[in-house]
């Protein structure tokens, strides 16, 4: 953790300033403080949990960045969230899937494994989201791309999921994807699959 995020852990000024520097014009500032956060969501999310409606709220922004930041830093937070805060949110974070920018939309996709594990009653929703990436309105070569953010979030929870052979279909046609990084995620798993 850097030093601007051990500060934030035990100091609530530091925390609300990174909190305000977050969402600064300034790309510097923000870049700093959405490290720090971050680095606070991954090793004490407990700390940041307070603020879920803070990074809830950035979901709907106009700002891509702003949604990235809350993507990361709500996914994280999963893990720690005993008041079911994001159930509540579900449909507007998966709403970015079909974001006007591929950016969310891959981040949410390549997110979903890390939210997946730490909610198992909702596999099954977030299984339907990801393979459902075609109904997006993004272009062709878009959507190949946020399919393999996809393939890479099925293989950190396929073991436990429901759903694997829906998944397995899934990726196994990502095996022609025109996208390299896609059909070479398609291969991994499949290897680590056994199939």
């Amino acid at each position: 953790m850097d030093s601007l995020a051990s500060k934030a852990v035990d100091d609530s000024k530091a925390l609300a300033a990174l909190l305000q520097e977050v969402v600064s014009k300034k790309e510097s500032a923000r870049h700093a403080s959405f490290k720090a956060l971050l680095s606070i969501s991954e090793e004490r999310p407990e700390v940041l949990y307070p603020e879920w409606d803070f990074f809830a709220d950035l979901i709907g922004s106009k700002n891509t960045s702003f949604k990235y930041i809350a993507i990361y830093i709500i996914a994280n937070l999963t893990r720690t969230d005993t008041e079911n805060r994001f159930e509540k949110i579900f449909e507007k974070y998966y709403g970015l899937l079909d974001d006007e920018s591929v950016i969310p939309a891959a981040h949410v996709a390549g997110n979903s494994g890390k939210i997946a594990r730490a909610k198992p009653g909702l596999q099954t929703r977030i299984t339907n989201k990801l393979l459902n990436i075609d109904k997006t309105h993004h272009a062709p070569g878009r959507k190949e791309l946020i399919k393999g953010y996809a393939v890479e979030a099925f293989g950190e929870y396929f073991s436990e999921a429901k759903d694997r052979e829906k998944i397995i279909e899934f990726v196994e046609k990502q095996l022609n994807s025109k996208s390299p990084r896609t059909k070479k995620a398609a291969q991994s798993f499949l290897e680590q699959a056994g199939k």
